[in-house]
């Protein structure tokens, strides 16, 4: 199975266990090693955990490593606690992520995952085939 594939399943199996909106999103959080303690900033701060190493992303936001399923779990989690727009900001800014680039889309994706989420507009039972429809190479 491959890293995107084992993200969307991670995200099935945390959407059985009825969490609200708000934990879900620091759930997730946690495929990346960002705990959803206090001390979350810091895992956020140095690139967390992976978790889920390997590929299958689709090319758009692919960057040729094993990291792009952490990438998009600990997006997720720090757009929970901090909102879209600063999280961009510190993406960009901080990691080095221009917009344009493989690893800035899969950060507008997590953002927008996470207000979706957040919002109620992605409910949480459907938030693992939005990840695969959007994310996820297809298999075969």
């Amino acid at each position: 199975m491959d890293a995107c594939a084992a993200l969307a399943d991670s995200i099935d199996r945390l959407a059985a266990r009825g969490h609200s909106n708000r934990r879900f999103l620091r759930e997730l959080g946690r495929a990346a090693g960002v705990r959803r303690g206090p001390l979350w900033v810091f895992d956020a701060a140095s690139g967390g955990r992976n978790h889920l190493r390997g590929r299958g992303f689709r090319r758009h936001v692919d960057d040729r490593t094993d990291g792009q399923a952490r990438h998009f779990a600990g997006t997720v989690a720090v757009a929970a606690r901090i909102g879209g727009p600063l999280t961009r900001w510190l993406t960009t800014v901080a990691l080095r992520d221009p917009p344009g680039s493989a690893d800035g889309r899969l950060s507008d994706e997590a953002i927008e995952f996470a207000r979706l989420v957040r919002t109620g507009e992605l409910a949480q039972a459907d938030a693992a085939d939005w990840v695969r429809d959007r994310l996820c190479r297809a298999a075969g």
